[in-house]
């Protein structure tokens, strides 16, 4: 198989500006491209230091299934939440201020991996993201099986 490189994830929403600035003040992403489709509609490409991108869009048509404004997201066949690994969540937390509408959390998982704690949040558009510290690869995972 030729290499594989995760490009990005795309959001459409109804207010783009204040997408871009949530994920912009609290997990550095900056704008790396706007492309205009017409006189009021754009796309901007905004990305993080680790070179993940999200793809920013209008939203043209209203959400016919609901939106899930709390626990970890979808449970229903749908992206269930955007996740991002901080060295604190506890930090992260208070950085964010009244920005951080928590939807599920704090627990701390310690019993599988020492150290890890997360909290899911909701952006300004009720979008769920998981906000993560001490997470590890498990060392020999079972193999999928074919």
């Amino acid at each position: 198989m030729s290499d594989v490189i995760f490009a990005h994830a795309a959001l459409s929403c109804n207010d783009p500006i204040a997408i871009e600035k949530f994920y912009s003040n609290y997990f550095g992403f900056r704008r790396a491209r706007v492309i205009q489709i017409d006189d009021n509609n754009q796309v901007v490409f905004v990305k993080n230091d680790q070179n993940f991108y999200l793809e920013i869009f209008k939203a043209d048509s209203v959400r016919n299934s609901p939106k899930v404004t709390e626990g970890d997201g979808p449970h229903f066949d749908a992206i269930r939440h955007l996740a991002f690994k901080v060295e604190s969540v506890d930090a992260k937390l208070k950085e964010m201020g009244n920005d951080a509408v928590i939807s599920l959390g704090p627990f701390k998982f310690y019993e599988v991996i020492d150290g890890w704690k997360t909290v899911w949040v909701r952006d300004p558009e009720g979008n769920i993201v998981e906000i993560s510290q001490g997470y590890t690869d498990q060392e020999n995972p079972p193999q999928l099986a074919s």
